[in-house]
């Protein structure tokens, strides 16, 4: 039986640069009531069925909570109509509808009367609900002054004690400790093994995935996916991961350009240093080498510049998991040397190599034969889930002494579909 039914909603909100606040300024400064009109929802068809837990996903701003205040009428659509069959109680704001100054008994029996039970209904779940919020010896102070978790313990307990036979929460189980939210998730189960209608905003898609049977994802005031919850989940990650890669790079070009400015005074102050840094560097014997530096070496081979191609052959520092990359590790020779082995590590921030690999582990001789050039380290797929890394480069001798050794040259961003935890990806298969 369908007991929410949401039929081509739309709703809008006038948002003013500067309204005036008295009539005086709004006769004088009448520019004050400039605004623009934002659409939150455009259109939405939504039906929600007896017994159904439903999640809300999508990012901020995309109509979420607005459509749950709809369907609370706490606000009303300006086009459209919402029918509700059943008696409904909500969570949507922290402590919505209590007053500061009254007690939490006190605001109890206020917040309950407001979901239509009697006094004397009240009276008989009082210390059940009190019992539930655990504030037994906080329940006669003022709300005013509880804390945001104490707000919604008690908040909580009301909403699940008034026998709704529809559920609405917003965010609201993102507060408190992890203890009573683990409590509220197990009564929430038992009203949804009861049979009650539950919907739910959150961005935790894990508790979606988890506790919901269906899922509907919102993006910018329009249903863009409902269905299956694994199924809207997995393409709402996917989008959310693209939006990710690009800001991401997004960040990366203007953090670039800005650094561009003082490129050439940096060049310049390199240029002056360097013949002096190479001769010191080569009078350096290798017991006197300072390992616990982020960069050591005797520098007769020396890494100019390391970077990361994707697998559009661009120059990157984000990456998404699965596709081919390309590390370039360019050297110069300042003093040659018989053979050089080139090396690259993939690390967490923490400093633990994830990976790390060389050409002389995989039987590559490379020898002398100019005094410059470009070693390309290929990978087909990257086996990294979604995280920050660093990429370690080194450039040794034959031996193992270090010529110029980078830890950390650079950090470069992840992010992976994959949904297995931990960092790395295996290729596998479960056979049953």
């Amino acid at each position: 039986m369908e007991v929410i039914k949401v039929d081509n909603v739309s709703k809008h909100f006038k948002i003013y640069y500067d309204k005036g606040s008295t009539l005086k300024e709004k006769i004088l400064f009448t520019n004050r009531n400039r605004h623009e009109v934002h659409q939150v929802l455009k259109g939405i068809n939504l039906s929600i069925k007896k017994g159904e837990v439903v999640g809300l996903i999508g990012k901020n701003g995309s109509g979420k909570s607005t459509l749950l205040k709809l369907m609370t009428k706490i606000i009303y659509p300006d086009i459209g109509e919402i029918k509700i069959k059943g008696k409904v109680s909500s969570l949507l704001e922290l402590g919505a509808g209590f007053h500061p100054d009254m007690t939490g008994r006190e605001n109890i029996y206020t917040n309950a009367s407001i979901f239509g039970l009697t006094k004397k209904e009240i009276d008989s779940r009082l210390q059940k609900i009190i019992d539930f919020s655990e504030l037994g010896e906080f329940i006669d102070n003022p709300v005013r002054t509880y804390s945001s978790g104490m707000y919604m313990r008690l908040a909580f307990s009301v909403a699940i004690n008034v026998d709704a036979e529809i559920l609405l929460i917003d965010e609201i189980l993102a507060v408190g400790d992890t203890n009573f939210q683990q409590k509220c998730f197990e009564r929430l189960r038992e009203l949804k093994q009861k049979g009650i209608t539950i919907v739910i905003v959150t961005h935790d898609t894990g508790t979606v995935e988890k506790f919901c049977s269906s899922a509907v994802w919102l993006e910018n005031g329009v249903i863009k996916e409902e269905g299956k919850t694994h199924k809207v989940i997995d393409k709402y990650l996917k989008y959310m991961n693209t939006k990710r890669v690009e800001s991401i790079e997004l960040a990366n070009k203007k953090e670039k350009e800005e650094n561009s400015v003082n490129k050439d005074v940096i060049n310049e102050r390199e240029n002056v240093n360097k013949d002096k840094e190479i001769a010191l560097e080569n009078e350096v014997k290798e017991d006197e080498i300072d390992f616990n530096s982020n960069r050591f070496g005797l520098r007769y081979v020396e890494i100019t510049k390391a970077l990361i191609r994707n697998s559009k052959g661009e120059e990157t520092t984000v990456l998404r998991g699965g596709e081919s990359a390309d590390i370039e590790i360019y050297y110069k020779v300042n003093k040659p040397l018989e053979e050089y082995v080139f090396g690259m590590g993939f690390y967490t921030l923490e400093g633990l190599c994830l990976y790390g690999s060389n050409t002389q582990l995989d039987d590559i001789k490379v020898s002398h034969t100019r005094d410059k050039g470009v070693v390309k380290y290929h990978i087909d797929s990257i086996p990294l889930l979604t995280g920050i890394y660093g990429l370690n480069v080194a450039v040794v001798d034959e031996n193992g002494t270090p010529m110029d050794f980078i830890r950390n040259y650079f950090n470069f961003n992840v992010v992976s579909d994959e949904r297995s935890t931990g960092m790395i990806t295996v290729n596998h298969q479960w056979i049953i």
